[in-house]
């Protein structure tokens, strides 16, 4: 098949505190007199968002792009779908283009819905009578005919971007650039983007996906690059992307974890954690974490600026990203007034840690009510539950039954044992059916 997007030596250079050439005039007379002043940079500081990107993707394929948060995955789609334009090397992406790189990406404030569908229509070069053909099926998808000849500029952001990914993706581009279209939405809004995608996958369209949902990356893309600080530092099979990708987040090892040189990490920075223990039942580090087991995971933080009504969180993910569940003190009810500079460690008990065996990664955060993070770290550590006989039957647990279970009881009680002449009768019944005309 042909190539529908052809990259070589791909970079993008931007120099901060550099004004463009659509800078206000405000800024323009500031920066004058910044130069009269002899205050004026004139050395700025050059990032490379992509640098050298090779990449060539054959027509009617999809490609997941992951990545940490700036490394350049908005930046590639934007080059491609011209936005932006490259500092140096080449690129060709052939047919009709379509990009969803924003929440309402192309939209008129003042526009009313109707209309901002007739104008993206017309940006990727559809005619009217193709537009008004598929009016119908946009406003379904979108969900937003009730308020179809309502300005956008009134429209939530969910509204937004179910309207924005409807248009792309029923004007049937030959490409089409989807940047964390998942990132807004219920679920179930979530689940027509992805039936969507796959729909414009089998009828032969090119589709470009940028996401932080691992799961629907492996699911939707059998190939998947993954973007480090502006280079493709691997492209392959998705799955196995994907577990590189991840094994970079932490090198931890059972019973805790140091994390005072974890980076990135966001936040304020008023506290930090420090480190995180794994205790069994005693209160002793445990190298062994296995399925049922009572287990309690110690924060460890010090503060450095007053803190008031904290809350201390720590996530628990699959091995494809998927968040399992949040234990937390806010929807637990445990509130701590405030924290003083120093440093202190916090306790949360799991009586039974009900996951099957595999490996998990956890994610951890110290924010107050807002949300107002002061320290965010994704992806910081990881556990390895091991198998156990949970059940007490002599039989041990395994990933092959899903990432957790629920501890049950069964019962059996509605069975009755027929008659004799119960039985004939069933019998002569089953024989009438099976009968030949």
């Amino acid at each position: 098949m042909p190539s529908a997007v052809v990259a070589r030596k791909l970079s993008k250079e931007y120099r901060l505190g550099e004004l463009n050439r659509n800078a206000l005039v405000g800024e323009v007379v500031a920066s004058a007199f910044k130069r009269l002043l002899g205050k004026d940079r004139s050395n700025y500081e050059r990032i490379w968002a992509l640098k050298n990107v090779d990449l060539e993707l054959e027509q009617g394929h999809v490609l997941g792009i992951i990545g940490r948060n700036g490394a350049g995955k908005s930046t590639l789609l934007k080059v491609l779908s011209r936005i932006t334009f490259p500092t140096s090397g080449s690129m060709a992406v052939r047919g009709r283009v379509a990009s969803l790189l924003e929440v309402g990406t192309g939209f008129h404030d003042e526009l009313t819905g109707r209309e901002n569908i007739y104008l993206n229509g017309s940006i990727l070069g559809m005619k009217r009578r193709e537009i008004r053909k598929k009016l119908d099926s946009i406003v379904a998808f979108a969900d937003v005919a009730q308020f179809l000849d309502t300005p956008v500029k009134r429209y939530s952001s969910g509204m937004r971007l179910r309207l924005g990914f409807a248009v792309a993706a029923h004007l049937e581009p030959d490409v089409l650039l989807v940047d964390e279209v998942l990132a807004v939405g219920d679920a179930g809004f979530q689940k027509k983007c992805l039936g969507a995608m796959d729909n414009l996958h089998t009828g032969g369209r090119t589709v470009m996906f940028v996401s932080h949902n691992l799961s629907a990356v492996e699911n939707l893309c059998p190939r998947a690059i993954w973007i480090d600080r502006g280079c493709v530092r691997m492209d392959g099979p998705s799955n196995e992307v994907i577990q590189a990708y991840l094994a970079t987040f932490s090198d931890a090892t059972q019973g805790g974890a140091d994390l005072t040189q974890v980076e990135p990490r966001k936040g304020s920075g008023h506290m930090r954690c420090t480190a995180i223990e794994l205790l069994d039942s005693n209160g002793h580090p445990t190298p062994v974490v296995r399925s049922g087991m009572e287990l309690t995971f110690r924060l460890h933080y010090e503060v450095f600026q007053l803190v008031r009504e904290p809350h201390f969180g720590i996530e628990i993910y699959s091995n494809l990203g998927t968040m399992i569940t949040s234990v937390n003190t806010w929807t637990s009810g445990f509130n701590t007034e405030e924290l003083r500079p120093g440093k202190g460690y916090i306790d949360v008990n799991v009586g039974a840690l009900n996951l099957n065996p595999d490996r998990y990664y956890l994610s951890i955060w110290l924010a107050s009510v807002g949300p107002r993070y002061y320290d965010h770290l994704d992806f910081c550590t990881t556990i390895t539950v091991e198998q156990a006989d949970v059940h007490k039957s002599g039989r041990a647990m395994s990933k092959a039954f899903g990432l957790m279970y629920l501890p049950c009881q069964w019962s059996h009680n509605g069975y009755h044992q027929q008659d004799a002449s119960e039985l004939s009768q069933l019998d002569q019944e089953r024989s009438a059916i099976v009968q030949p005309f």
